[in-house]
């Protein structure tokens, strides 16, 4: 597959970037790929229902999710801790509700130069800012999991100066998520744990060398599952970030 393979042997390898899942995100992320040891996602799969990682509540298949920012982790959380944790003074500096909000950005572009500029070797990765340092880091998903590295500030800087609406980011918990491998040409804001579940539809649907075509229509499907999610937040009174311009913006390096 164009664009996504395995990460560089000069980056380091983890189960998550910039934070490690706890929970289901974890457990997915964890699961042994297809093909692996016989009646190891079998026990995964029967680990039992999944429960609040601060109360141990059992919580519904859609639940929201909270970041430890101390621990770089992110929690399963039931509804009670979602709506205490979603004050904005309620978890301090430990913990944050990650958002809800999926924004496709209409008219995005990063041309070729620019992108290389980003030092991104692959078409599919993801963006946050870390809230204590300022610091942009990029993480992008491979069949071992997710690679991740720094973006030097000027170049960030130098992007958001293009799309100010990247200035909206909440630190921490949303990345900007970009999908240009195999011609896709996708702009998305999008909650962190989002890209804990991208990051386990690659390494879980890869195969060989390239990918194969299995793992691309997971990906066409998890991108059309975003705008159907997308689609209803606007109903709910989320909108979708809309272009400034007529035409596509490239920003040049």
């Amino acid at each position: 597959m164009s664009g996504v393979g395995p990460a560089a042997p000069s980056q380091s390898v983890s189960g998550a970037a910039p934070g490690v899942p706890g929970g289901r995100l974890r457990a997915l992320l964890e699961r042994p790929r297809a093909g692996g040891t016989p009646g190891s996602a079998g026990a995964s799969a029967a680990a039992g229902a999944e429960r609040c990682d601060l109360c141990a509540e059992q919580v519904p298949e859609s639940h929201r999710h909270l970041l430890d920012v101390q621990e770089s982790s992110v929690l399963c959380a039931c509804g009670p801790c979602a709506l205490l944790f979603g004050q904005s003074t309620a978890g301090g500096r430990h913990y944050k509700l990650l958002p809800d909000r999926r924004a496709r950005l209409d008219g995005f572009r990063i041309d070729a130069m620019l992108w290389a500029r980003l030092r991104v070797p692959v078409g599919l990765a993801f963006f946050v800012r870390d809230g204590a340092s300022g610091e942009v880091g990029v993480g992008y998903p491979s069949p071992l999991g997710v690679t991740r590295s720094a973006v030097e500030p000027e170049v960030w800087e130098e992007l958001t100066r293009g799309y100010p609406e990247l200035a909206e980011l909440a630190d921490d918990v949303e990345a900007l998520l970009v999908h240009r491998s195999d011609g896709a040409d996708e702009h998305w804001i999008v909650p962190l744990d989002d890209c804990y579940r991208l990051a386990a539809v690659v390494r879980t649907h890869w195969r060989g060398l390239s990918g194969g075509p299995e793992v691309r229509e997971h990906l066409d499907a998890f991108f059309a599952g975003l705008a159907g999610r997308s689609a209803k937040s606007r109903t709910s009174g989320t909108a979708v970030l809309p272009s400034t311009a007529d035409e596509p913006r490239s920003q040049h390096g």
